[in-house]
């Protein structure tokens, strides 16, 4: 699709679009219909492009923004409704079914300063995916413009009620993830997964000083990042969402990643806007709902 906006490129193996603005640009991957990077003109990336990824088809890729449908995580760890919606044999991929596979590009649509490429997976409209099958429209919308807009859709083509779970697995770039801090989750109460997954209160700012994977409940609409690294703070403005997952894998555990440099870890903050637990959906036939945010950054 020839425009001034986007350029087919290659990254690894996998074809991707780069979109352009004058003010920032984008990277897509066909596959998974994934965002790669994201970056201001003269600024910090605002989206972690994880240059150990591995950029082959069908290998899910450990950089951007993951989407994770129908289900988040273990499926085992899921709702019963959802664990219900799988029906094939042997065992389920961890965050689902999407992530490896090529999305369709739509549409690029242009409205003043902002462009939206709209993205889709037509084996979801068929109810073609592996053990799963269920008839669901799947879209995906991107938005570059003065920020950067990421909303996924959901409409449920079926005749029954449509149980899933989801999230935006985002990697947020960071100058060094022991110098940032999420205020908005102090008094939350949370999941602490790496301690038999019992449910905790965050008391004052989240800062990550060890092995971090919590599913933080009731989440506000507005979440942020204050880096004193790069004297900013990266507002993210949900919608759809009162889940939230923040994840970083500290030292140990990414060094045993073959997909990310030993000290990785400390230039990506993950936090995840999510329908999972007690948030996790259920779609009446013909009903849908968008899970998204909205990224920007400011001075300290």
């Amino acid at each position: 699709m020839p425009t001034p906006d986007l350029e087919s490129v290659t990254v690894g193996e996998l074809p991707c679009w780069r979109i352009r603005n004058g003010q920032a640009e984008l990277l897509v991957a066909q596959q998974g219909a994934q965002v790669l990077s994201y970056q201001r003109e003269g600024e910090q990336p605002l989206i972690w492009l994880n240059d150990h990824a591995t950029f082959t088809p069908g290998t899910p890729i450990r950089a951007g923004v993951p989407v994770c449908w129908p289900w988040f995580g273990n499926l085992g760890k899921n709702p019963e409704a959802v664990q219900a919606m799988h029906q094939g044999e042997g065992s389920a991929p961890s965050h689902g079914l999407v992530r490896a596979l090529p999305w369709q590009l739509d549409n690029l649509e242009h409205a003043g300063t902002q462009t939206t490429l709209h993205l889709s997976l037509p084996q979801a409209a068929a109810g073609s995916l592996p053990g799963w099958p269920h008839k669901a429209e799947l879209r995906l919308a991107l938005t570059l413009g003065d920020d950067l807009a990421v909303q996924l859709t959901t409409r449920n083509l079926g005749e029954q009620p449509l149980a899933i779970s989801q999230a935006l697995h985002t990697y947020f770039a960071v100058s060094d993830v022991r110098q940032v801090n999420v205020a908005e989750v102090a008094g939350l109460n949370y999941i602490e997964t790496l301690e038999n997954w019992e449910t905790r209160n965050q008391q004052g700012p989240l800062e990550v000083a060890g092995e971090t994977d919590r599913i933080y409940l009731d989440t506000p609409a507005r979440l942020s990042i204050a880096d004193s690294g790069w004297n900013r703070r990266v507002l993210i403005d949900t919608e759809g969402s009162h889940s939230t997952v923040i994840w970083n894998p500290w030292i140990e555990r990414a060094m045993a990643f073959p997909d990310m440099a030993d000290d990785g870890w400390q230039r990506m903050f993950c936090i995840e806007i999510a329908n999972v637990l007690g948030d996790a959906l259920s779609l009446a036939p013909g009903a849908s709902h968008t899970l998204g945010y909205r990224v920007a950054s400011e001075p300290l």
